[in-house]
């Protein structure tokens, strides 16, 4: 990349506009970020385009597309000589400008990760976006009938007949098989890299340079496990017994394809109501809709551009989708009338609100989120809603009487729901840190006893496979787990923010959000406006008051 040298006076200007003082580092730092903004801008784009377009059809020359644009953005981020000058720039103690500091900081964690030898490089690529590919494209089969993950999900939470549930479950595997040789040696080169890099393997270089440190994440998952693991075996017993009695088994039998989700990550709908009754016939789309428009935060375009329902050929699940940090904002879904795809719309819109409201007149680089947790957390806390007695009240119309006989259930849910995803995020995060530590250990095995360790399920008789490499965020978004985890803690802290502060209340109790625009206000100013302007525990005190605590998540669904 070149670095163009200026006149002063024209130079003067550009600082001045940035709230810099005029320094030579600041000069070259200024530069250099616009004329890296100017080709990256586009090229991030198209590769998002691609992806997009990938996912959406599941044509090959789309993922050929992505491929190779993702290749062009990496070499851009390879080159040894711009990481030397950014280096050199950032640890001169000279660029105090606060836009031009926090710039310099991303790009420098963004070279940082790309310092590849163009071979290793281009092979790290290739195998990513064949898996990429292969997972996106596949559809598992029972018998002879390909059957899509929708219709896994509708078999696991309704149909009786366990031979049934079980070969569900089985064919939600199916894709982990298939795609584990290819995802092996993935991880391996991943790890190659990252030991050149001074690593110890890809899962910590992946943590240190999203500005997070892993001992501190060891440290807050290892309390919530101390905090979650007598009140979820008492929850899974309860469970336990109203599952065994559906069945007509003891509970010991119980397999993990009686659970309702293929992972055991969601609470089955089993206590006195099943909420997807309330859902059932309603448009998740337009329920959406009112509920956020209502509260001041616009979708009516975000879901004009959305891709929304099931067909073939189609990625088969969700995610939230930010084209060109200009507006461009869109949902990928594939939509049921149930309460899993109510809370997941109502999730994934949050991500895409997030990038909605970024201030403009930002720095483009600076146009994201303040990290990736703080997007997951603004994503939490309203999909919690779908399981909100208060909001189901309100947004589906519901009597007092039928708001009654669901606010315990409801509640129950989502406590359960809570500490039940504290334990999923310790296999995620303990599997994860094992794969990449030593990826030629017996991960199949390894797999089974962490599920049975903190998730209390009995591994299925025969050899274990590699069903496991079924979970999309291995491949999609490898090392990123433990982000849930913080979004989960933030989201309570925003949530207690919201009602002690802005509404002023002693308690959340008949908090719902629904039509009070403080909610739209509150996140467009404080959270997503800023994008990654400050540091994310910056951005959580600015927001709060507060550096990020466990606490208010504690308070909220385990004391």
């Amino acid at each position: 990349m070149r670095i163009v040298v200026l006149l002063c006076g024209a130079l003067v200007g550009a600082l001045v506009l940035s709230g810099c003082k005029t320094n030579m580092q600041e000069a070259e730092a200024a530069w250099f970020i616009e004329d890296h903004t100017t080709v990256i801008k586009p090229l991030w784009t198209q590769w998002n385009l691609a992806y997009w377009e990938g996912t959406t059809t599941g044509r090959p020359e789309a993922f050929e597309e992505f491929e190779k644009l993702q290749l062009d953005i990496r070499r851009i981020y390879s080159d040894p000589n711009d990481f030397a000058r950014i280096q050199a720039l950032r640890d001169s103690g000279q660029v105090r400008g606060a836009r031009l500091a926090r710039q310099l900081d991303k790009l420098y964690y963004s070279y940082l990760q790309n310092q590849i030898a163009p071979d290793l490089l281009e092979q790290i690529v290739a195998l990513d976006a064949k898996v990429q590919e292969t997972y996106n494209s596949y559809r598992g089969t029972i018998g002879d009938e390909k059957v899509t993950m929708s219709d896994i999900y509708t078999i696991m939470t309704t149909e009786k007949d366990v031979a049934r549930r079980e070969a569900a479950w089985r064919a939600s595997k199916q894709v982990g098989n298939v795609i584990i040789g290819d995802f092996l040696r993935l991880v391996r080169l991943r790890n190659e890299a990252a030991r050149r890099l001074g690593f110890d393997n890809f899962h910590t270089m992946t943590v240190v340079t999203g500005e997070q440190d892993m001992a501190e994440i060891d440290r807050i998952l290892t309390e919530l496990d101390r905090l979650t693991a007598q009140p979820f075996a008492r929850l899974k017993q309860e469970l336990d017994e109203i599952l065994a009695a559906n069945y007509g088994i003891a509970p010991e039998r119980l397999m993990p394809w009686q659970y309702h989700d293929p992972f055991f990550q969601r609470t089955p709908l089993v206590y006195e109501l099943d909420l997807d009754e309330y859902y059932k016939g309603r448009d998740i789309e337009e329920l959406t809709r009112r509920f956020y428009n209502a509260v001041g935060l616009q979708i009516d375009d975000i879901l004009a551009r959305s891709d929304l329902y099931n067909r073939e050929g189609k990625y088969p699940h969700a995610y939230g989708f930010d084209a060109d940090r200009e507006g461009d904002v869109r949902v990928l879904a594939n939509l049921q009338d149930t309460e899993r795809w109510a809370e997941t719309l109502l999730h994934k819109v949050g991500h895409a609100l997030y990038s909605k409201y970024h201030d403009r007149s930002e720095p483009w680089l600076l146009r994201e989120p303040a990290h990736s947790f703080t997007t997951e957390a603004a994503a939490m806390i309203f999909g919690r809603l779908s399981r909100n007695a208060a909001w189901m009240q309100q947004m589906l119309d519901l009597s007092p009487e039928e708001t009654a006989k669901i606010r315990t259930v409801s509640e129950r849910y989502l406590r359960f729901q809570q500490i039940l995803f504290v334990r999923w995020v310790l296999v995620m995060w303990n599997f994860e840190k094992a794969l990449y530590a030593d990826p030629d250990q017996d991960l199949n095995a390894l797999w089974w006893d962490l599920v049975e360790k903190y998730q209390l399920l009995r591994r299925p008789p025969g050899p274990a496979d590699a069903g496991w490499a079924s979970k999309l965020h291995f491949t999609t978004a490898p090392c990123y787990y433990h982000n849930y985890m913080l979004g989960e803690l933030l989201a309570s802290q925003w949530h207690h923010y919201l009602v002690h502060e802005v509404f002023g209340l002693e308690s959340d109790a008949g908090v719902s959000y629904v039509g009070d625009e403080r909610v739209g206000a509150y996140f467009r100013d404080r959270v997503f406006g800023p994008g990654a302007l400050y540091p994310w525990n910056e951005m959580i005190a600015r927001s709060t008051g507060e550096p990020l605590t466990p606490k208010y998540f504690v308070e909220q669904f385990i004391e």
